[in-house]
C-alpha cells in the first residue's frame, strides 16, 4: 500500500503543509475576545465600519446551532471573521535611547493593512475615528483606531516580516511590494 499521500507518512507534514511543530488539527483558529461597555455599538462598528463578515448566535450568544441564526442585529451575539492572523510576543521591559521602559503583562489587538493612508481614509469615510495622525513606529506606520464601547486598536502597515501569509514551506514576506494589494 502506498501511503505517500497519508499525512502520517511523513512526520512534520499535515495534508501537504509543514506542521511547524504543532498538530494543525488540534488548534483550528484563534478566537479573539473584545470586552465592551457597549457591545451593540462595538458589534455595529465591526459590522458596518470594518465590514467584517459574521455569524449570529442569537440575542444571548447561546443559540448553539453551529451554523449561526442568520441574524443581522448588532444587539445579537455576532461573531466576526477577522481574516488571517498572527501572534507576536513582546517584552514587558525594553530600552529606547538609554531609557528603560516597562509595561504590565497584557494582550493587545492590532489590525494590519497594506496601505495605511488609504485604509484610514476609507474607514474615516465609514465613520471611524482615530487618535491623532499616523506615526512611524519602527515596526511599521500606525494609527490608533477608536472602537466604540471598547479599548482602542492599533491599525498599522507593517515593515516587519509577516507570518499571517505563510503558506506551506513559503518564506515569510519581508518586502511591502510582495504583499497582496488591496482590491
Amino acid at each position: 500500500m502506498d501511503d505517500s499521500s497519508d499525512s502520517r507518512a511523513e512526520p512534520g507534514r499535515v495534508e501537504g503543509r509543514l506542521n511547524q511543530g504543532y498538530r494543525l488539527e488540534m488548534i483550528t483558529a484563534i478566537h479573539t475576545l473584545v470586552y465592551s461597555d457597549d457591545p451593540t455599538a462595538t458589534r455595529a462598528f465591526f459590522k458596518d465600519v470594518l465590514q467584517w463578515p459574521f455569524v449570529s448566535e442569537g440575542d444571548r450568544g447561546d443559540a448553539g446551532t453551529g451554523t449561526g441564526t442568520g441574524g443581522q442585529d448588532p444587539a445579537d451575539w455576532l461573531i466576526f471573521r477577522t481574516g488571517p492572523s498572527e501572534l507576536g510576543v513582546h517584552p514587558t521591559v525594553w530600552q529606547v535611547d538609554g531609557t528603560d521602559h516597562r509595561s504590565a503583562t497584557h494582550h493587545a489587538i492590532a489590525v494590519m493593512c497594506d496601505d495605511l493612508d488609504a485604509t484610514i481614509a476609507e474607514l474615516s469615510d465609514r465613520g471611524a475615528s482615530f487618535a491623532g495622525d499616523a506615526t512611524e513606529m519602527g515596526f511599521g506606520r500606525g494609527a490608533t483606531l477608536h472602537v466604540p464601547g471598547a479599548d482602542d486598536m492599533l491599525l498599522y502597515q507593517p515593515h516587519h516580516a509577516t507570518a499571517f501569509d505563510l503558506g506551506g514551506d513559503a518564506p515569510p514576506t519581508t518586502l511591502e511590494d510582495d504583499r497582496p494589494q488591496r482590491q
